[in-house]
C-alpha cells in the first residue's frame, strides 16, 4: 500500500461539501524562494539532499534555483535536474542570459517573471508596461523555441492594474506559454478577492494556472486554496513556510488541507512530512514554532485535563479527525503541567509500569499541577519520581 488511507469519515456539518477541489498539484520552491529567507543559505550538499526528500515524497514540480546567480547554484540545479524524476524548475528574468542560463541546466520547466504593477515597472525594473509586455513575450517565445516547458509570472500580480494585466496574459498565452503562475508577490491579496483574480486570469487564457503566494498577512495558504477551488491546477509552497520575509505558503499546511479538507488525493506521501519538516529546519536554521499547524511540536500535543481525556478515548474528540499524527509521521503527547488532569496522569503513570489506585492518581495529579504552577517542567521523569514519592507500586507484571 502506498501510504496510509487519509481520513475515515467526514463529520457532518461545515466539512461535509468537499467538491470544491478536484484534482490539484504541487509546485515546492524552498530551494529557490525558500532559500530567499533573510540569513539563510543552501550548500550544494542541502540543496541535494532536500530535493530528494521532495522527489520520493512525489512533489509534481521542484524548483531547485536561479541558475544564472553562480556557478554553485547552476551546478545544483543541473545535478538536481538529473538526478530527480520529477519535474525541475529553473527560475530566469526576462533576460537572455537568465534564460540561457536555466535551458543549459538541464531544467524540464523554465520560469519566467517580469514585474507588472507600476510600482515595481517605476521604480525597481525602471521601464514602461509596454516594454514589460514585450520582453516578457519574447522570453516564452524563445523558452518554447527551445523544445521546454514554460510558466510564466507577472511579478506583483495582485497590485497590477487588472486592464494591463489581461494585456499581459493574453500575451504570453499567444506566446504558447504552457503555464501562468499568478503570484501574490507582496501578500496582500484575501481569500475572496484572490479567488475572483484568478477566475479572471482563466478566462483569459488556455494555459494552466499556478498560484503563489505570500504570507504578510497570515493569509498565504487561504490564498492558495482559494486559487485552487477558482481553477488553479498547481500551488507554489515552502517546506516551513518559509521565504521572502513572512514567507510563503506552507507545503505542509497546503498539502494536508488539500488531502484531509478537501479529499483531493494530492499523490503526495504525507507520512514524511515531519521528517521533511525537521530537514529544512536544521538546513535553514530556522526554527519551526511550537504552535506551527501539522509540524510544531504542539500540533498533537495536549495538556487541559478535559481535553486530554477526550483524546484517551477517542481522539476525533480534540483533534481534527480528519487529520491524524500517523498522516504526517508525528505522534501525539500528552504533555503534563498545569492543566493535567486525572486521566492523562494515570495514562502515563501506567505506560511507566505503575499500577495506581485513584487516590494516588490523585495525589500525582495534585503534585503535577503545583510544579506547573510554578512553572517547571514536568518530565516523563519527573512523573516517575512524584510516583515513587507517594509510593505507588509498579505492576509485577509487564506485557
Amino acid at each position: 500500500m502506498r501510504r496510509l488511507r487519509r481520513r475515515i469519515e467526514f463529520f457532518q456539518g461545515t466539512l461535509d461539501s468537499t467538491s470544491e477541489i478536484s484534482e490539484a498539484r504541487i509546485f515546492d520552491t524552498t530551494l529557490r524562494d525558500g532559500e530567499q529567507s533573510p540569513r539563510t543559505s543552501f550548500s550544494y550538499e542541502d540543496k541535494r539532499e532536500i530535493a530528494a526528500v521532495l522527489d520520493d515524497m512525489g512533489t509534481h514540480v521542484i524548483e531547485a534555483g536561479f541558475p544564472v546567480n553562480s556557478d554553485a547554484e547552476f551546478e545544483a540545479v543541473r545535478d538536481i535536474a538529473e538526478a530527480t524524476s520529477s519535474t525541475v524548475c529553473g527560475l530566469a528574468r526576462v533576460v537572455d542570459k537568465d534564460i540561457d542560463a536555466a535551458l543549459e541546466s538541464g531544467v524540464g520547466m523554465v520560469h519566467v517573471f517580469c514585474s507588472t504593477s507600476d510600482v515595481q515597472l517605476q521604480d525597481s525594473m525602471h521601464t514602461s508596461r509596454e516594454e514589460a509586455l514585450e520582453r516578457s513575450i519574447e522570453a516564452v517565445e524563445r523558452v518554447k523555441d527551445a523544445g521546454v516547458t514554460c510558466m510564466y509570472s507577472p511579478m506583483d500580480a495582485t497590485r497590477t492594474d487588472e486592464s494591463f494585466l489581461i494585456d499581459v496574459i493574453e500575451g504570453v498565452s499567444d506566446a504558447g506559454t504552457d503555464w501562468i503562475n499568478i503570484p501574490d508577490t507582496c501578500g496582500v491579496a484575501t481569500p475572496r478577492r484572490f479567488y475572483d483574480m484568478v477566475e479572471t486570469v482563466c478566462a483569459h487564457t488556455d494555459a494552466d494556472i499556478d498560484v503563489h503566494t505570500h504570507d504578510d498577512f497570515g493569509l498565504a495558504a487561504a490564498n492558495a486554496l482559494s486559487g485552487y477551488e477558482a481553477g488553479a491546477a498547481q500551488a507554489q509552497v515552502s517546506v516551513n513556510g518559509i521565504g521572502e520575509r513572512a514567507g510563503n505558503a506552507a507545503y505542509e499546511e497546503v498539502v494536508m488541507a488539500l488531502e484531509s479538507l478537501y479529499d483531493v488525493d494530492t499523490g503526495i506521501k504525507t507520512e514524511r512530512i515531519t521528517e521533511l519538516a525537521r530537514l529544512v529546519e536544521g538546513k535553514s536554521d530556522i526554527a519551526i514554532p511550537a504552535n506551527k499547524p501539522i509540524v510544531g511540536d504542539n500540533a498533537f500535543s495536549h495538556e487541559s485535563g478535559i481535553h486530554a481525556a477526550g483524546i484517551i478515548e477517542n481522539a476525533d474528540t480534540f483533534e481534527p479527525g480528519v487529520m491524524t499524527p500517523q498522516m504526517v509521521g508525528a505522534t501525539r503527547e500528552l504533555v503534563l503541567g498545569k492543566h493535567t488532569g486525572t486521566h492523562s496522569v494515570r495514562q502515563r503513570l501506567e505506560e511507566a509500569g505503575f499500577d495506581p489506585s485513584d487516590a494516588e492518581v490523585r495525589e500525582v495529579t495534585r503534585m503535577v499541577k503545583d510544579r506547573g504552577a510554578a512553572d517547571e517542567k514536568v518530565t516523563f521523569e519527573t512523573l516517575k519520581e512524584l510516583a515513587r514519592e507517594v509510593g505507588v507500586r509498579r505492576e509485577e507484571v509487564r506485557a
